[in-house]
C-alpha cells in the first residue's frame, strides 16, 4: 500500500522524554483486546519503514511505530553519546508509560532488536512477545563494518535516482531482485528533501558512539537475549544477511529452545517483512500469541 493511502490510517503523535526531547511516532488504530505492536526501526531508518507492516496488521492490532531520538521527526540529541540502546530503551519505556500500556509485542529490526533486548533486561514485564528482524546477541564484524562505512556521512543527492543508486551500493545491491524503482522507493523512506537537495533523514551525530567506542556492542548481549527468550520469540533472518549469521541463529536456538525462526530467501540485512515467508511466519506467530 502506498504512502498516500497509508496516511489516512495513522495519526502523527509526539511525546516528551525525561531529558526534554520531543519524539515522534505513528499511531495506527487497532483493537484494545490484545497488546499493541510496538515497531522499532534500524539504525538509520524511521517510522516510514513500517507503513506496509502497519497497514497489514491494523486494525486487528494497534500499531505504534516509534522514531527514536535523532531520526526523522524526532528531536536530535545535543549529546550524541546518548545515541545508544540504553537511552533508546528508556525512551520506549517512557512511551509505554505515557500511553498507559502495560505490555506490547515488540517488533525490532536491527538496532530495534538491540533496543528490545535492552528493554528485556530493564523491564521484562513490558514485553508480551517479540519479533526480531535480522538481529541477535551476536553480530558479524563484516556487517558492522559495512554499516560503519556509510553511517554518519552527510552525503547530498541531486535526485531520487542518485540517492537510490547510493543506497543500493550501501546494501550491496541485495536483494538482487530489486529494480531501480524498488531502490527509489527505499530512498524515499530513508531520505528527505532539504534546500533543493536530498539527504539521509537522521542526525549524522548518531555515528559518534561508533567512532568513540567502535561498532561492536561493549556489553555481552547474551544475558539480555536470554531474558528476552523468556517470552514468545520469533526471529526472521535474511538468507544472505551479513549481520546475523546462520551460526549465530543456531546458537540462539540452542539458548532459546522455544524460539521460532524463519529464513527469507535471497534477502540480506534486513528483510522488509513483506516477503511471503516473513508474512506467513509473522501471521502464524501473532495468531498464537495474540489470537
Amino acid at each position: 500500500m502506498n504512502e498516500a493511502t497509508s496516511a489516512a490510517r495513522y495519526a502523527d503523535r509526539y511525546f516528551v522524554v525525561r531529558d526534554g526531547l520531543r519524539l515522534h511516532y505513528r499511531d495506527y488504530s487497532g483493537s484494545a483486546d490484545r497488546p499493541p505492536l510496538l515497531c522499532l526501526h534500524g539504525l538509520t531508518r524511521n517510522s516510514r519503514d513500517w507503513a506496509d507492516f502497519a497497514e497489514r496488521h491494523s486494525p486487528h492490532f494497534r500499531v505504534l511505530a516509534l522514531e527514536v531520538r535523532g531520526r526523522a521527526d524526532s528531536d536530535y540529541d545535543p549529546q550524541p553519546m546518548r545515541y545508544n540502546p540504553l537511552s533508546y530503551a528508556g525512551d520506549v519505556i517512557e512511551l509505554l508509560d505515557q500511553l498507559g500500556i502495560e505490555q506490547a509485542i515488540f517488533v525490532g529490526t536491527s538496532l530495534g532488536g538491540l533496543i528490545t533486548m535492552t528493554v528485556a533486561a530493564m523491564a521484562p514485564q513490558r514485553i508480551a512477545a517479540t519479533i526480531l528482524n535480522d538481529v541477535g546477541p551476536e553480530l558479524t564484524s563484516v556487517g558492522l563494518d559495512r554499516i560503519r562505512s556509510y553511517v554518519g556521512r552527510d552525503v547530498r543527492f541531486s535526485s531520487w535516482d542518485d540517492a537510490a543508486e547510493k543506497i543500493a551500493t550501501n546494501n550491496g545491491r541485495v536483494p538482487a531482485s530489486y529494480t531501480h524503482d524498488d531502490w527509489v522507493k527505499m530512498a524515499k523512506r530513508v531520505c528527505r528533501e532539504e534546500n533543493g537537495q536530498i539527504r539521509f533523514d537522521y542526525d549524522m551525530a548518531i555515528a559518534v558512539p561508533f567512532e568513540t567506542s567502535g561498532p561492536t556492542p561493549t556489553i555481552d548481549m547474551w544475558p539480555l537475549f536470554r531474558a528476552l527468550a523468556e517470552k514468545p520469540l520469533l526471529v526472521v533472518r535474511g538468507e544472505v544477511s551479513d549481520l546475523l549469521s546462520a551460526d549465530a541463529l543456531e546458537k540462539m536456538h540452542a539458548v532459546a529452545s522455544d524460539m521460532q525462526s524463519t529464513i527469507v530467501p535471497g534477502v540480506g540485512h534486513a528483510p522488509e517483512l513483506n516477503e511471503p515467508e516473513a508474512i506467513a511466519a509473522i501471521d502464524a506467530f501473532l495468531d498464537k500469541v495474540a489470537p
